[in-house]
């Protein structure tokens, strides 16, 4: 019996290293076919840049294709559901967000995934302030005076988000509740969609990532008020704060990284963990995202992208809670 149970210890032990070698070496060939990386919003927003950001640098450093795959609806759940329930090989990915890692869990109490066990983070790749923009036709010129209107004419404007239950719609609702107005919501179907229709004039203003506002910012199309951020955005330096403008203590920032799937082995994790750290590096890259008004991410590993996350999960359920935002 002694023997018995010492050769199932030694069979066990010796299957536990050759699992852990086929791991390593499966992790070494990776990637060997084309990489599917699910952007679970429309073409034309902060974290499509992102994702085309990413895939285009593993693609050139990895000599194999990455694949941007736009999977919008439902406040970008669609697309991150797809994710968590893709095979665990490393051959799909997610760009997720503050919206679909943060505020979506704190919003809805029946997602058909975990946003902690279904997924593997590997890395944060960019922090974006947000910026609340209006379109030309509302008089106001500064947040101060947008203020005064909205307090005058209470439920009368509106303002569009990239979806209920998006960053985006959760900051404005908390500028709402910290400013004391009344402004109604129009969602729609992602970022692109919202900001044409804002330069329509078929909505009035809202709030979203400096990178997707600041080219119609630039031309005169939208008005820019003022950045969510605690501190000004070198791109748009004439733009104040909302906190300078009146709201104390107001300071949101949109942030965009790359997960896996939950299951993933842990050496392909840490090797396109790697691989995005040096993207990071790259000086083109990180002045190419300033100059759009965001803030590149500085060297950080899976393991501290992950309490990131959670600690943000936490952030915003309490914002949920403060304001009482709901979804249908």
């Amino acid at each position: 019996m002694f023997f018995f149970k010492k050769s199932v210890i030694l069979a066990s032990i010796i299957a536990w290293v050759m699992c852990g070698f086929l791991i390593s070496v499966k992790a070494q060939e990776y990637p060997n076919k084309p990489v599917r990386l699910i952007v679970p919003f429309p073409p034309g927003g902060t974290t499509d840049v992102a994702g085309r950001l990413v895939a285009q640098h593993l693609t050139e450093a990895w000599k194999q294709q990455v694949i941007v795959d736009n999977r919008p609806g439902a406040g970008g759940i669609i697309g991150t559901e797809l994710a968590a329930k893709s095979t665990p090989d490393g051959y799909i990915a997610l760009i997720g967000s503050i919206t679909t890692h943060a505020v979506n869990p704190a919003l809805y109490t029946k997602l058909n995934f975990d946003p902690v066990k279904d997924f593997s983070p590997v890395s944060l790749v960019v922090s974006s302030p947000q910026l609340l923009a209006v379109h030309p036709s509302i008089e106001a010129k500064s947040i101060t005076e947008l203020l005064k209107l909205a307090k005058a004419r209470p439920g009368k404007l509106n303002y569009a988000s990239a979806g209920a239950g998006t960053s985006p719609h959760l900051t404005f609702e908390l500028f709402k509740s910290m400013a004391g107005i009344d402004i109604v919501h129009v969602p729609y179907k992602g970022t692109g969609p919202a900001i044409n229709d804002l330069l329509g004039g078929q909505v009035q203003m809202m709030i979203t990532g400096v990178v997707a506002l600041i080219p119609h910012i630039k031309s005169g199309r939208l008005r820019g008020l003022g950045v969510t951020s605690a501190k000004r955005v070198s791109a748009l330096p004439e733009l104040p704060t909302i906190i300078e403008s009146g709201i104390a203590g107001f300071d949101v920032s949109s942030w965009f990284g790359v997960f896996l799937p939950g299951a993933v082995p842990k050496p392909i994790v840490r090797k396109m963990n790697l691989e995005i750290q040096r993207m990071l590096e790259k000086e083109d890259i990180r002045q190419r995202l300033t100059s759009l008004g965001a803030d590149p991410a500085e060297k950080n590993t899976p393991e501290q992208f992950s309490a990131y996350v959670k600690s943000e999960m936490t952030r915003w359920s309490k914002v949920v809670k403060d304001t009482g935002t709901k979804v249908n």
